[in-house]
């Protein structure tokens, strides 16, 4: 079983999830924060796929890990989390930029 694959794809899902619930079931600042959590959970689901595929799994770890708590933590504030959750948001994002320097890192090698 390839875990990531499976995690990737399962953020994909809940980031789609988010996004509709942002559209359609949440207003204001939660509604925000949905869409930008879901925007930024899909992309990096997409990207961790397409990271496993390339061979570059360390890179797919990280975007899941780094959407999982870069995104989880807006959630969880649309939902009625404390808002001190927000200062958790930007070590997810760091994890996503990481992310994306490993991938560049791959391309620099060669592959």
């Amino acid at each position: 079983m390839n875990w990531l694959m499976m995690l990737a794809a399962l953020s994909g899902a809940i980031a789609v999830g988010a996004g509709a619930f942002g559209a359609h079931g949440a207003s204001g600042e939660a509604a925000a924060w949905l869409k930008t959590g879901g925007e930024y959970q899909l992309i990096h689901a997409v990207a961790a796929l397409v990271a496993v595929q390339i061979g570059a799994k360390g890179a797919g770890w990280l975007f899941v890990a780094g959407a999982a708590i870069f995104a989880g933590t807006l959630y969880l504030m649309a939902l009625g989390a404390p808002r001190w959750l927000g200062a958790i948001t930007p070590i997810g994002g760091t994890a996503l930029i990481a992310g994306w320097l490993w991938l560049a890192w791959v391309a620099l090698r060669g592959g």
